[in-house]
C-alpha cells in the first residue's frame, strides 16, 4: 500500500498531500531525498531507498519542469508496487491542468486522486492476473514443441542412417568423413544431430575440413621462417655495436645542492633550526577569476553540427528564433552527449558524468525553451548551474572559526588526515600547520604512522622546520592509543590544533582500514580530512566510495564517522584536468576544503568553484 505521495514546489512549498492515506512516515524520507538526491543532481535515478529504524521506504519521483513541481510518491520496500510510475504520471497531467501559482491549497484535488489510484491499482491487477495466466500456457507450449522437435530429429536421424542414396544423408557422411579426419572423437549420436541441424543451413557445411592440409601447409611455412631467422642470426655478427664509455665531466659541482638540516647530518638534537618563513601562504590570497569572452559556437561546435545535420539549417535555426514548446528527450541528447564527452576529457568518472547528464536532462524535459536560444546553451547553461551546486560547500569550512570555538571550550582542535598511499599526507599536513601559524594558531603534530618506515623522521623534519611540537612513540605501536595520548598531551601544554598523521593505505587493505576505523572512533576528531590526488579520474569514485563504506561497516559506533572534507594535491601538475575534484564531492558529498599546488610550504589554497566549472565547461 501507498504509504504518502506528496506534491510540492522548487521552492519547497507543499501544495498538495494525501490526507486519505494519513500514514505517520518514520524518520523524513522527503527531506532526505531533497538533500541527497535533488540539490546533489542525482534526480536522474529511478528511485532512492531511505532506511529509518524499524522500517525502510522506496521513494520515486516525477517533476514538471515547465511549472516547477515534484511529484513524490512513498511506499514501504518489501512491497513492490507496480502501479506507482503510472500512478505518478496520471496524477502529474491531471494535477497540471488544475494548477494556479497565485493557490497553496488544492483540497478538490483529494477525490481526483483517490478516482486516479483506483484506476492505477485496477490495472496493476489485471496485468499481473494475465501475466500468470500466460505463464503455464507458455510452459505447455514450449514442451509440445520441445518433444516434437526431438522426436522428428530421431525419426530423421533414423531415416539417414538407413537410406545411403538420400542427398541430406550424403552430406551427412561428408561431414562425417571429414570430422574424423580432423581427429574429431564425439559419439555417433552428435554426428546424427549435425546431419540434422545441418538440413538447414546446408550451404555452410557443404565440403569436408581437411586438417591435414592446414598442418602441411604450417610446417611449410615454419620452415620458410626458420629460414629466415637462420639467415638473420648468420648476419648479427657483422653488425657489431662497440659501446663507448662515459666521459663524466670533471667540472666542480654547484655551491649549494644538499639542502638537508645540519641537525641531522651532525646528529645534535640541540642545534638551533632556522624557522621556515617563506611568505604568505596562497589560502589568505584571493584568487580573481575573470570570465573569457568566448562564444558559444565555438563551445558547442561538435553539438551544433550534430542538431544541424539531423534537423536541417532551416528547422534549426527557426527553432532558435521561434523558440519551442516543449524539450523533449530527442532534442537533448545530442547536447547531452557532446557535454559528457567534455566531463571525460576533463577527467570526471564515466559513471558521474552519465549521471549528471541524466541529471540534467530530467531538469529540463518538458520545458519551453525561450527565444533566441539554441538547444546546446540552454544544456549548457543548466549544466553549469548544477556544477555550481554541487561544488558549493553545503556547510561552512571556516576551520579558523571552529578552532577558536573549539578553544574557548578548552580542548584541542584535531584533524585527522587519512588517504591511499603516496598522495602526499605528510607534506600537506606540514603545510596546513604553517598555514595555522600564520593565524597565530598553537598547532601539535601527532605521528601516527607507526606503519611505514621514516614516516616519524618525516613528520620530525616537518616539526623542526616549523618550530613545533610532535608527538611521537615510534613504529609498531597502536595509532589510536598514540593519537589519544597527543591529544592529552595538546590539553596540557595549552595546543590549539592537533594535526594527526596516519599510515597511507589502500581502501581494500581490511586490517588497516580497521585500525583507522578504531583511531577515528575512539579519539573522535573535529575533522576527518581525505587526502586524494588530483591526477585520478575513476580511481577516485572507487577510493572515497571505499573508504566512506569500510568507516561505516567498522565501525561500532551506531553513528558511525565518515569523511567530513577533501584535500586536493598535486593540482599544478593537470592543466585543465580538473574533473578528479568533481568527481570525489560528487560520490561523497565532503566539500574540497585545501588545494595543494606546489612542493613549498605557503603552496595550499582554497578551491575557486567558479573556475572549476569554466575549465569543465569549455
Amino acid at each position: 500500500m501507498l504509504e504518502q505521495l506528496v506534491i510540492f514546489t522548487r521552492g519547497g512549498l507543499i501544495l498538495w498531500a494525501c490526507k486519505e492515506l494519513g500514514n505517520a512516515l518514520k524518520g523524513s524520507p522527503i527531506d532526505t531525498l531533497i538533500r541527497s538526491c535533488l540539490l546533489e543532481e542525482r534526480s536522474g535515478a529511478a528511485s532512492y531507498n531511505y532506511d529509518a529504524p524499524g522500517t525502510a521506504y522506496t521513494l520515486k519521483w516525477t517533476f514538471h519542469n515547465e511549472l516547477g513541481l515534484v511529484f513524490v510518491a512513498v511506499y514501504q520496500r518489501i512491497l513492490h508496487l507496480l502501479y506507482v510510475d503510472e500512478l505518478l504520471s496520471m496524477v502529474k497531467q491531471e494535477f497540471s491542468e488544475i494548477y494556479d501559482p497565485k493557490r497553496n491549497v488544492y483540497n478538490d484535488f483529494d477525490d481526483i486522486f483517490q478516482q486516479l489510484q483506483k484506476e492505477a491499482e485496477a490495472r496493476a491487477e489485471e496485468i499481473k492476473k494475465s501475466k500468470q495466466v500466460a505463464k503455464p500456457m507458455n510452459n505447455n507450449v514450449g514442451k509440445k514443441q520441445k518433444t516434437g522437435f526431438d522426436e522428428g530429429s530421431k525419426k530423421k536421424g533414423g531415416e539417414s542412417g538407413k537410406d545411403g542414396g538420400d542427398g541430406e544423408s550424403t552430406k551427412g557422411r561428408k561431414l562425417e568423413n571429414g570430422l574424423t579426419n580432423g581427429h574429431h572423437v564425439g559419439s555417433k549420436e552428435s554426428l546424427i544431430d549435425g546431419n540434422v541441424n545441418g538440413k538447414e543451413n546446408s550451404n555452410a557445411n557443404v565440403g569436408a575440413f581437411d586438417v591435414n592440409k592446414l598442418r602441411m601447409r604450417s610446417s611449410k611455412g615454419a620452415k620458410k621462417t626458420d629460414a629466415i631467422t637462420n639467415k638473420g642470426s648468420k648476419a648479427d655478427p657483422k653488425k657489431k655495436i662497440t659501446k663507448k664509455n662515459r666521459v663524466w665531466d670533471d667540472s666542480p659541482t654547484e655551491a649549494k645542492l644538499d639542502f638537508t638540516d645540519p641537525v641531522v647530518e651532525n646528529g645534535d638534537e640541540g642545534a638551533q633550526v632556522v624557522p621556515a618563513d617563506e611568505g604568505e601562504s596562497m589560502m589568505d590570497r584571493e584568487e580573481v577569476f575573470g570570465s573569457d569572452s568566448e562564444t558559444e559556437e565555438d563551445e558547442m561546435e561538435k553539438e551544433s553540427k550534430h542538431e544541424t545535420k539531423k534537423k536541417g539549417w532551416f528547422s534549426s535555426m527557426f527553432q532558435s528564433i521561434a523558440g519551442k514548446a516543449n524539450l523533449d528527450k530527442a532534442d537533448l541528447e545530442p547536447a547531452l552527449k557532446a557535454l559528457k564527452d567534455r566531463l571525460m576529457t576533463k577527467n570526471v568518472a564515466e559513471e558521474i558524468a552519465e549521471k549528471l547528464c541524466e541529471s540534467v536532462a530530467a531538469s529540463l524535459e518538458g520545458k519551453k525553451q525561450a527565444s533566441f536560444t539554441r538547444i546546446s546553451s540552454t544544456v549548457q547553461a543548466a549544466m553549469e548551474e548544477a556544477l555550481v551546486r554541487i561544488l558549493t560547500p553545503k556547510r561552512s569550512i571556516d576551520i579558523l572559526r571552529d578552532v577558536h570555538a573549539a578553544k574557548e571550550q578548552r580542548k584541542p582542535y584535531v584533524v585527522v588526515f587519512i588517504g591511499v598511499n603516496g598522495v602526499g599526507k605528510s607534506t600537506n599536513l606540514a603545510k596546513v600547520a604553517y598555514w595555522l601559524l600564520q593565524h597565530k594558531v598553537k598547532v601539535m603534530m601527532a605521528a601516527c604512522d607507526t606503519f611505514r618506515s621514516g614516516a616519524v623522521e618525516q613528520l620530525r623534519t616537518h616539526a623542526r622546520r616549523l618550530q613545533i611540537p610532535i608527538f611521537e612513540k615510534g613504529y609498531e605501536k597502536d595509532p589510536a592509543i598514540v593519537a589519544k595520548e597527543a591529544i592529552q598531551e595538546a590539553t596540557r601544554n595549552g595546543s590549539d590544533v592537533v594535526l594527526v598523521d596516519t599510515a597511507g593505505r589502500m581502501q581494500d587493505n581490511e586490517p588497516l582500514m580497521r585500525a583507522l576505523s578504531k583511531l577515528i572512533y575512539l579519539n573522535n576528531p573535529d575533522l576527518v580530512l581525505f587526502v586524494g590526488e588530483a591526477l585520478v579520474g575513476n580511481d577516485a569514485v572507487d577510493q572515497l566510495s571505499k573508504f566512506n563504506q569500510r568507516l561505516a561497516d567498522l565501525s561500532t559506533s551506531p553513528n558511525p564517522r565518515l569523511i567530513d572534507g577533501i584535500l586536493l594535491t598535486k593540482f599544478d601538475t593537470i592543466d585543465d584536468k580538473v574533473g578528479a575534484a568533481l568527481s570525489m564531492v560528487y560520490i561523497s558529498g565532503a566539500p574540497v576544503m585545501f588545494v595543494g599546488c606546489g612542493q613549498s610550504y605557503p603552496d595550499l589554497k582554497k578551491l575557486n568553484v567558479k573556475s572549476i566549472v569554466k575549465t569543465l565547461i569549455k
